[in-house]
């Protein structure tokens, strides 16, 4: 099995940061794309960014310019820098992997999730 711990967020105010992390443990083969999804109440879970092993990235035309999405593949941990937050950023934040266990088993796995609430 494969754990997804998240941590880094917190109450801003807008136009501040934040930094999420994201890490990746357990019996990890490989990770193939990395994500963040949010869900603010009331609505459904979105997908924020992702990154693939290789390196390239997707965001949703909402965080771009905003948010950066890394990782850093020898600590399986990946990261959101989230600058000129809004207050419609406000959500729920959840890290998710495509991973192959070391039995050579694909699965999907979801972190906890850490909220984001921006708000003066």
């Amino acid at each position: 099995q494969v754990q997804l711990v998240e941590s880094g967020g917190g109450l801003v105010q807008p136009g501040g940061s934040l930094r999420l992390s994201c890490a990746a443990s357990g019996s990890i083969f490989s990770i193939n794309a990395m994500s963040w999804y949010r869900q603010a109440p009331g609505k459904e879970r979105e997908l924020v960014a992702s990154i693939r092993s290789g390196g390239s990235t997707y965001y949703t035309d909402s965080v771009k310019g905003r948010f950066t999405i890394s990782r850093d593949n020898a600590k399986n941990t990946m990261y959101l820098q989230m600058n000129s937050l809004k207050p419609e950023d406000t959500a729920v934040y959840y890290c998710h992997a495509e991973a192959i266990t070391t039995a050579r088993v694909w699965n999907n796995y979801w972190g906890q999730g850490t909220q984001v609430t921006v708000s003066s």
